[in-house]
């Protein structure tokens, strides 16, 4: 799952980017109100964590332009400001949750999950798909009664097939949600990590469809 921070103080910015890869997510920061609106009309983004006061253009501006463009990003809104009235104008403006500096980072990450969650539609985290069960909220991974070790990486690529199975899903699209937008490594990294996802899951797990990506088998 690919994050947009889009949060001024550079400090709060670069340790929740931190904790979010480490929790598996592929996360982009900027600084600047326009360079997040930006950022965020291209698409591509599972989640955007936005601050309201920004240099540029605040977060209501930013969310509004958005909705009002048809995006339906899911949006988390952080701001130091306090009161219903504030938190409401976040609301009315699209956002679909809401955090008052200063807040506890495993509320955050709860709300971040939780969101996630209802965007997929998926009423629960637990996807079952014959011998293999994938935990996406707890990241575990079970292969029969036997779990799975498997890298924060490692996973982020397995979920995104996880959670379209038996879809090919592109070797772009992987990249695009796992790594973040400064990656300028070789693309083939896909491929590595598929290969040791072979090995831990099973050799048939994972199918490669020629020219088009990958797709995980549904009925072994």
């Amino acid at each position: 799952m690919r994050l947009l921070i889009v949060e001024d103080e550079k400090r709060l910015a670069v340790s929740l980017a931190r904790g979010l890869t480490a929790e598996g997510y592929a996360v982009d920061v900027v600084h600047d109100g326009r360079e997040g609106l930006f950022r965020a009309s291209e698409g591509g983004y599972d989640l955007l964590i936005l601050d309201i006061m920004l240099p540029g253009t605040n977060g209501y501006r930013i969310c509004a332009t958005l909705r009002a463009a048809g995006h339906d990003v899911p949006i988390l809104m952080l701001t130091a400001k306090d009161g219903e009235y504030d938190e409401a104008e976040g609301l009315d403006t699209g956002a679909d949750d809401y955090l008052t500096k200063p807040f506890s980072y495993v509320v955050l990450v709860a709300r971040v999950k939780a969101l996630l969650r209802r965007r997929s539609g998926a009423p629960s985290p637990v996807h079952v798909l014959g011998p293999l069960k994938v935990d996406t909220a707890a990241r575990r991974v079970w292969v029969g009664q036997d779990e799975a070790a498997l890298t924060t990486k490692e996973f982020a690529v397995l979920e995104q097939l996880v959670v379209r199975p038996g879809q090919i899903v592109s070797k772009a699209e992987i990249l695009e949600h796992v790594w973040d937008f400064a990656y300028e490594g070789d693309p083939n990294i896909v491929e590595v990590y598929v290969s040791t996802l072979r090995r831990k899951l099973g050799a048939d797990l994972i199918r490669t469809v020629r020219g088009a990506g990958y797709r995980l088998e549904t009925g072994r």
